[in-house]
């Protein structure tokens, strides 16, 4: 009979440590995020968790990869298929699977202990202890708080990293589509300054030009080689940044759409752009919600500073006469040294750190979206400026000076110079339609939402500054004005 009791005590005991066990549902938390996550990026995210599935994305990630990109593919691909995002959704699981940790009890100790009568005669004396630490069943509805608190705030972080790649993709995508134009232009630059230099020789050898003139056309065709190998070493980087974040280490080799998307009729116009940034910022978010996660940690550590390691247990002892003993117990810490007020200062020092960083982030992300605003704003103007005014000056220059060296009113390094300011005018442009699409991006990042879809790429007005060869190489046609001026 007494061996029944002690049995239904130790199976009561054992049985409180699966108290508030919870099932492990990470792909609940993924689906949440995805939410948070698809309306501000505009593409899907995927979770590679080793299963059959994975096989088909990586599939439809080489296929995106082997046509020519765009920005929106290159976005999904980078969701897809970049590791460090990877690694990031893996937080999901941990902070899921310590909310489920934050509601089950510490397992109970069994101790057992078998003393020996000295004289050697008679039983020996056995002891049989089960102790669990009832702390746990007290602290748990805190426990389980601040454990909710942080895997609210950990969602809300891990769906800002995924928005600040797809922001960063964009970026890296407009820096690289950038470079690529440029490079034409700048082989434009070179061909004219090199047809200068040409026309240059042929002119000293007929004593018509002076040695400075002839060292002035080769010192620009000197510094615009130095400016092409400048674009192709950035071309590089600029697509090795774009490789990185896409995750490209095995998929092939990228194409780029070679055109940067023309500037869109108007921008969406944001009345209160400091108010939606604040609604919309992932990353205040998550810096609320670890606030929250650290006034709940002060709760608990307030309230059982100095006995979180309270036990109480039930112990059996049976005699060296053969009878048994059985009673409970309970063991408690004597605050004398540690009485937990270093600890709750920790954690009302955090909570004051957590509140100006707050604070901090809410002039941070005002600033932000001013500026961002403000910038896309002046980049529209400078893109405005050069396709509506300077872009159609340089070319109307062009073709009258054009007009003036078929009639021999101007020589050949006039109508060179004219096809070079052109060809710079264009390359400003596109440096300026780069600095949009970029600009545009950061107030997205600023924001933490999505702007209108941009336009489909077309040709853009710096494509018509880029003369053929038969245009800009008047140094074929020279000679009939060299021997006009001999």
């Amino acid at each position: 009979m007494k061996q029944s009791k002690q049995i239904l005590i130790l199976t009561a005991l054992v049985s409180m440590s699966f108290t508030g066990c919870a099932s492990l549902q990470p792909r609940q938390a993924f689906g949440e995020v995805t939410d948070e996550v698809e309306p501000r990026t505009g593409v899907r995210v995927r979770w590679n968790q080793g299963n059959d599935s994975d096989q088909a994305v990586e599939s439809a990630t080489r296929g995106l990869i082997a046509q020519e990109l765009t920005v929106e593919s290159a976005v999904q691909i980078a969701l897809l298929n970049n590791r460090n995002l990877q690694a990031t959704l893996e937080d999901l699981g941990i902070a899921q699977a310590e909310l489920v940790q934050a509601g089950l009890l510490k397992n109970p100790v069994f101790s057992a202990l078998v003393r020996f009568p000295e004289a050697g005669a008679g039983d020996a004396n056995l002891e049989f202890s089960v102790s669990q630490n009832f702390i746990d069943l007290l602290s748990m509805p805190l426990r389980k708080r601040v454990a909710a608190a942080q895997y609210d705030a950990v969602k809300a972080r891990v769906a800002d990293e995924i928005v600040m790649l797809a922001r960063d993709t964009q970026e890296a995508f407009y820096t690289a589509q950038g470079s690529a134009q440029m490079l034409e232009m700048r082989r434009s630059v070179l061909d004219a300054t090199a047809a200068a230099v040409d026309a240059a020789l042929r002119l000293r050898e007929a004593g018509n030009i002076t040695e400075l003139a002839l060292t002035h056309e080769q010192a620009l065709n000197g510094q615009a080689t130095l400016e092409l190998a400048l674009t192709e070493a950035q071309i590089v980087s600029h697509r090795e940044r774009l490789l990185l974040l896409l995750g490209n280490g095995s998929l092939g080799e990228i194409k780029i759409a070679s055109r940067l998307p023309t500037l869109p009729a108007t921008d969406d116009e944001i009345a209160d752009v400091e108010s939606l940034a604040l609604e919309q910022r992932l990353d205040l978010a998550a810096a609320k919600r670890e606030l929250n996660a650290t006034y709940a940690s002060l709760g608990v550590t307030r309230q059982f500073a100095w006995f979180d390691d309270a036990e109480i247990e039930v112990e059996a002892e049976r005699e060296t006469d053969g009878e048994w003993i059985t009673g409970p117990g309970v063991s408690l810490p004597i605050p004398i040294f540690d009485t937990g007020a270093a600890r709750v200062s920790v954690a009302r020092a955090q909570i004051r750190q957590a509140e100006h960083r707050i604070h901090a982030m809410f002039l941070q992300v005002r600033s932000q979206a001013r500026a961002g605003k403000a910038a896309m704003r002046a980049a529209r103007e400078r893109v405005n400026y050069f396709q509506n005014s300077l872009l159609p000056l340089r070319q109307k220059i062009t073709r009258q000076t054009q007009l003036q060296y078929n009639a021999m009113q101007v020589g050949v390094f006039e109508l060179l110079q004219a096809k070079r300011e052109e060809i710079e005018a264009g390359s400003e442009y596109i440096e300026s339609l780069r600095d949009y699409w970029i600009a545009r991006t950061d107030l997205e990042r600023a924001i933490g939402g999505r702007l209108a879809s941009p336009a489909t790429p077309t040709t853009s007005p710096a494509a018509a500054a880029a003369p053929d060869a038969s245009a800009t190489s008047p140094a074929h046609q020279h000679q009939d004005q060299h021997q006009h001026q001999q």
